[in-house]
């Protein structure tokens, strides 16, 4: 019998209930990868005392885009067959890990995508409007470049084929990482398939850090690294504004 090599990674910065997450985890795996993007609240002390828990820790914070680029490359040095990234500040649910488990191996696709937006969610019920709006016109851009139909654009509980991470190039470090991704695996034709997963926002006042935290500029932002992507993909001359035209930023 083939026996999959499965490695869960969370990412983390400062987030209080991650003894709880860990334990979540716990239940399903044996492999648990915790990168820590330089918390500053005594959480390093703390990891260190977990057993059967791989640590990565960061000096400084350098983004949560970077801790996932940790992770598959950790996964990949390791010789892991499958990755899945599962986030620690409570909006994933790690009861819903065996939704993963249960699609090993992976026949239909290379990337399998927790979205919390499969089913018609109605703004203000739960969902904080301004990250939802954003969600949905990122979500659709992405569609209309790659026609991957993706309903949630930013969701980080997903299963990865470990040996596809192999052609990536992943560079973006911020929030933006996802989009980078999407933009890289559509070249590399990778598959891409979502399987709905909880939408739980336990923290509704909950914001962005910096710049970041304006919205506008959050979404200019996103859109940046979509055409940075493309213009790298496609490997000439097009301008931002024909990268914009064609694809209707």
């Amino acid at each position: 019998m083939n026996i999959n090599k499965i490695l869960i990674a969370i990412p983390v910065f400062n987030e209080a209930d991650l003894s709880n997450v860990i334990h979540g985890v716990r239940k399903f795996a044996t492999d648990i990868l915790v990168v820590d993007d330089g918390s500053t609240d005594n959480l390093r002390e703390n990891l260190t005392g977990l057993k059967r828990v791989h640590l990565i820790i960061h000096p400084r914070n350098l983004g949560y885009g970077k801790t996932i680029i940790d992770s598959f490359m950790y996964a990949i040095k390791n010789d892991y067959d499958y990755l899945i990234t599962i986030d620690s500040d409570g909006q994933h649910d790690p009861e819903e890990i065996p939704l993963f488990l249960k699609e090993i191996p992976f026949y239909d696709c290379d990337i399998l995508s927790g979205t919390r937006y499969f089913f018609q969610t109605m703004v203000g019920n739960g969902v904080p409007r301004e990250r939802y709006l954003i969600n949905k016109e990122i979500t659709g851009i992405l569609n209309r470049i790659t026609r991957f139909n993706l309903t949630d654009a930013f969701c980080g509980f997903k299963a990865y084929k470990v040996d596809k991470l192999k052609t990536l190039q992943l560079t973006e470090c911020g929030y933006g990482m996802p989009l980078q991704l999407w933009i890289q695996a559509w070249k590399m034709g990778l598959r891409v398939r979502e399987i709905p997963v909880k939408l739980i926002y336990k923290d509704l006042t909950r914001r962005f850090k910096g710049v970041l935290e304006d919205p506008d500029t959050r979404l200019r932002y996103y859109k940046k690294i979509i055409e940075k992507g493309l213009a790298d993909t496609e490997q000439d001359s097009r301008t931002e504004l024909e990268i914009k035209k064609k694809f209707r930023f």
